[in-house]
């Protein structure tokens, strides 16, 4: 543990009165990735209802679920995991079989927590844990510390530190006024400093974050942010690092705020492949709309793509329709469900 953070630690600790306050800088490049990712959660807000109607909400969990266990060494795959969940025999090492049911066990839960409640974080943990290491469900009660490759490099704060750190970063939350994407990356950070568990830390500090933002924007308990930390795995712990040298978690922040960008800019075609462009379009609608509309609804910024891909196909299919077919070109054109698209679409919801 740096010893900035240490003297920090007992200042707070000497001076209980006082609110507590994470370090942390709002650069430039934290704003913008901010402005950027609510901007894209605008785009994705229209598919919302299509999408759990297409069943994106299971692929997704699996893909979080996946992503979050490979990071801790969970060597079972997207199938097996999905055969888990339809109740299927695999076969694996147990423990990581059971590693797997946990996680489905919490995903189930998590619309019943709250990111600012002792209570059920400490539930959460134990639903996570059950079986996999004693104590689960409570704070740790020893000394723990960070390894790579043989060397500390973090060392958490005393045992006996740990409820009272804890408290004062829930009190933090509760009352904090920061946007959503910073409080819940900080919140991260700090949780990853404490270690407040003596296993576990790890996938509780990424569902927490999860379960913050997705008080923030529901769309959020669907969106594999997991996939892409794991796919970046040795930055994730650099951004941490980095924030315990700097005493400012601004790294660790403009890190996840790049992973949560990566993952809702693309999150419709990665996690849904079989969703045609022509589905998305339809989708996509909300009344009349204008070419530039839909553009916008859609993420898309090349128009002769949006034009030969999504609305050339879905006009021809006879899904769509011009509000002025007497002119085309018309600078009041505007688009709209035909009787037929909106069959399509309930077709679409019923599968």
């Amino acid at each position: 543990m740096s010893f900035v953070r240490t003297k920090k630690i007992n200042k707070f600790a000497q001076e209980g009165s006082m609110k507590y306050q994470p370090p942390y800088t709002i650069t430039p490049k934290i704003l913008n990735r901010v402005a950027a990712i609510s901007e894209a959660i605008g785009r994705l807000t229209v598919l919302t209802d299509q999408a759990k109607a297409l069943r994106l909400r299971r692929i997704n969990r699996i893909r979080t679920i996946h992503g979050s266990l490979a990071i801790e060494g969970n060597t079972l795959n997207e199938a097996q995991i999905t055969a888990i969940l339809d109740g299927k025999r695999v076969i694996g090492p147990p423990r990581e079989v059971q590693e797997v049911k946990n996680a489905l066990a919490a995903y189930d839960r998590f619309d019943t927590w709250r990111p600012e409640t002792d209570k059920d974080l400490l539930e959460a943990h134990r639903i996570l844990m059950s079986g996999l290491i004693d104590g689960a469900g409570s704070y740790r009660r020893g000394g723990v510390g960070v390894m790579a490759g043989g060397r500390v490099i973090h060392m958490a704060p005393p045992a006996n530190r740990v409820v009272h750190l804890m408290a004062d970063l829930f009190g933090w939350l509760t009352a904090t006024d920061a946007h959503p994407l910073i409080a819940s990356s900080v919140f991260h950070y700090e949780f990853e400093f404490i270690h407040p568990f003596a296993d576990g830390n790890g996938r509780m500090g990424r569902l927490w974050q999860s379960l913050i933002l997705a008080r923030w924007n529901p769309l959020f308990a669907d969106i594999p942010v997991e996939s892409l930390i794991f796919a970046h795995q040795a930055e994730y712990y650099q951004a941490l690092q980095e924030s315990t040298q700097a005493t400012d978690s601004a790294p660790f922040i403009a890190f996840m705020l790049r992973m949560i960008l990566n993952t809702v800019s693309s999150s419709t075609p990665e996690v849904a492949p079989e969703v045609t462009p022509e589905v998305r379009l339809l989708t996509a609608f909300a009344g009349e709309m204008t070419r530039q509309q839909l553009k916008i609804a859609l993420g898309l910024k090349d128009d002769e793509h949006f034009r030969k891909t999504y609305l050339l196909p879905s006009l021809e299919a006879g899904w769509i329709e011009m509000t002025i077919p007497d002119k085309p070109r018309s600078s009041r054109q505007k688009y709209r469900l035909t009787d037929k698209g909106r069959q399509r679409l309930a077709q679409l919801a019923e599968r």
